[in-house]
């Protein structure tokens, strides 16, 4: 049966450079109708938040824009499953300050990379994790929700497993809590050898028993420049890399799919991060195919 949401969400990381509105702005040249961005430096573990001014010109140009969702990415420096006690305290305080910015921004949810235990066991870490995004719900109330991203895998690296990120989302049950599967990170993990249709079909009912498709309204839809199971995080123009134009076509063939918010973090075909080339390709990949 062939099943088509009315409106597909396509949108992309962009640069907030000259404030943040400019974001949305960009993201309605490139013809985008969705936009991630960083609400503060994710390089600093101190958190700059922005003015009421900003803050407010955003939430204007956002709703002139008509865009459907927005998401922040959380800093790079953040390992809530850090042993080290002192790099928890500041990655668990620089997320909620990042929280804060996004419920400030009202947007729909801030996504964050789950980080490495090191030698610590496994299941003590994903607790650890549990515990502090417990804490930062507690802390910060309102609708967004806090996203846990698949990893690359390698360095003790959580998430790079579907039962991993379901073992974490149901220690935190909470439905502020949600799951964003990254394409990318994925094929580098090993989760699949390629994205032919087999494959992918396999993945999505593995994904849907252990995460699932309801806890997962995001997906980053990154090419990879790197082979299956080589964990190594570097992303590629749709359809460029390991993945291909195939492999988006064959993600987009299932319903569980099709009505996801799809973010595109890829370099750009002229390096400066995600244009309107890599946009037409994703619809293309998207509005071609026979939903089953």
């Amino acid at each position: 049966m062939k099943f088509m949401p009315k409106t597909l969400k396509i949108g992309a990381h962009l640069q907030t450079t000259g404030g943040l509105d400019n974001a949305v702005r960009r993201a309605e040249e490139i013809g985008l109708n969705c936009l991630q961005l960083f609400g503060a430096s994710p390089r600093q573990w101190n958190v700059k938040e922005p003015n009421l001014s900003a803050i407010e010109k955003f939430k204007e140009a956002k709703k002139a824009a008509g865009l459907e969702e927005v998401y922040l990415h959380a800093a790079y420096l953040v390992n809530l499953a850090s042993p080290d006690s002192e790099i928890a305290h500041k990655s668990e305080e620089n997320l909620k300050a990042h929280f804060k910015i996004t419920k400030a921004l009202d947007a729909d949810g801030l996504i964050f990379h789950i980080g490495s235990g090191k030698d610590s066991p496994k299941d003590e870490a994903m607790k650890k994790v549990a515990s502090a995004v417990r804490r930062i719900l507690e802390d910060v109330d309102g609708r967004a929700k806090i996203v846990l991203e698949n990893s690359a895998g390698g360095g003790q690296k959580l998430g790079s497993f579907p039962e991993e990120i379901g073992e974490i989302l149901k220690i935190i049950d909470s439905k502020r809590a949600a799951a964003c599967f990254d394409t990318a990170h994925g094929l580098e993990a090993g989760l699949m050898f390629q994205y032919d249709d087999d494959s992918v079909r396999d993945f999505i009912k593995r994904w849907d028993k252990t995460v699932g498709w309801k806890n997962t309204p995001v997906i980053h839809a990154n090419d990879s420049k790197t082979a299956s199971d080589s964990h190594r995080d570097q992303h590629e123009n749709i359809g460029n890399g390991h993945i291909g134009i195939s492999g988006f076509e064959n993600m987009a063939k299932f319903k569980e799919l099709i009505d996801k918010t799809w973010i595109m973090e890829v370099p750009g075909f002229d390096g400066n991060g995600p244009d309107k080339e890599n946009a037409d390709i994703l619809k293309k990949c998207m509005k071609q195919v026979l939903v089953i």
